[in-house]
């Protein structure tokens, strides 16, 4: 699902109140971070990355990795701060995925 600017604004104002659930560290972007950014993606849909001073990942690189190994979309990136979507399989968790499709 490729995002048009209308629903990327839509997912911005919605992930503003978000905090970052996930701390990205010197051990840098591994594969058991990745499984759990997946697992989260699947429950929240929506959530943010943050990238913490002591990392040699760039945003942009990060956003590549998930974006290749998940299929997510990286909505928008604030300096260190990655906001992630990615519509859930489960009809339960797809409040904020439904919502985009109307926008």
């Amino acid at each position: 699902m490729e995002l048009r600017g209308k629903q990327k604004s839509f997912l911005k104002s919605r992930a503003h109140h978000l905090q970052p659930i996930f701390q990205i560290g010197k051990s840098g972007l591994n594969e058991q971070v990745i499984v759990q950014i997946g697992e989260a993606l699947e429950k929240r849909e929506l959530i943010k990355v943050s990238l913490l001073q002591n990392t040699d990942e760039k945003a942009s690189d990060v956003a590549a990795v998930l974006e290749q190994k998940l299929g997510c979309q990286v909505v928008q990136i604030i300096g260190r701060v990655l906001v992630v979507f990615k519509p859930s399989t489960k009809e339960k968790n797809q409040e904020i995925s439904s919502a985009v499709k109307k926008v």
